[in-house]
């Protein structure tokens, strides 16, 4: 494990939004693999994990990515990785596989399996497409906030990036665009520049205790 910073509220607390990244750096795919696999720890619902990750790391995926994130070209060129992340509208296609994985290692009796797993994935099949939009919306999310926060722990800062083509990218990057939704773009590298501070509403202003 490649842990660089292993201070949670340094973590938390002073991660900032890099918009230019040192060019010269390079993270390793070895290194980009073990951060995913630690992201991939977020929760999701009925433990679907309908995260898909896509790493644009070379010139070539750059050049595609580019006309796509017209607002963001600095993170993109020159970050170490755009990571797309796309939420799977079929999530429950890898359901089977999850679920005996976890009868295998002793976290779920087998029988709670077979009980519970039909249902879940009939639910799953019964949703409407804007149902499912929403629930992998939300999981991906999720997984976004934790690689970012996970690679300030392996030493880098990232830019969550939201403005870009939606319409077209998935398609794009070769995907097919009835199944994946995109969800968001994390650049991620040393910074050449630190991001700035920025001002956060209080507790006080926000939240309302019942």
């Amino acid at each position: 494990m490649t842990i660089i910073n292993n201070d949670f509220k340094n973590i938390v607390l002073e991660r900032r939004s890099v918009k230019e990244f040192d060019a010269n750096l390079k993270i390793s795919r070895e290194e980009l693999t073990e951060i995913i696999n630690e992201t991939v720890t977020a929760p999701s619902s009925l433990n679907f994990q309908p995260w898909r990750f896509v790493v644009v790391d070379t010139e070539e995926g750059k050049n595609k990515l580019r006309p796509l994130v017209s607002f963001n070209q600095r993170q993109n060129d020159t970050s170490s990785a755009m990571i797309v992340i796309l939420g799977d509208k079929n999530p429950q296609e890898y359901a089977e596989e999850i679920y005996t994985k976890a009868v295998e290692k002793g976290y779920m009796p087998k029988e709670v399996k077979e009980q519970i797993l039909p249902n879940f994935v009939g639910l799953y099949d019964s949703l409407t497409e804007s149902q499912m939009n929403d629930i992998v919306k939300i999981d991906s999310s999720l997984a976004a906030m934790q690689l970012m926060l996970v690679a300030r722990a392996h030493g880098y800062e990232t830019n969550a990036i939201g403005g870009f083509d939606h319409k077209n990218i998935v398609e794009a990057l070769g995907f097919d665009k009835e199944r994946y939704v995109p969800v968001m773009i994390v650049a991620i590298g040393k910074p050449a520049k630190e991001g700035r501070e920025t001002y956060r509403l209080p507790a006080e202003k926000i939240t309302t205790f019942i």
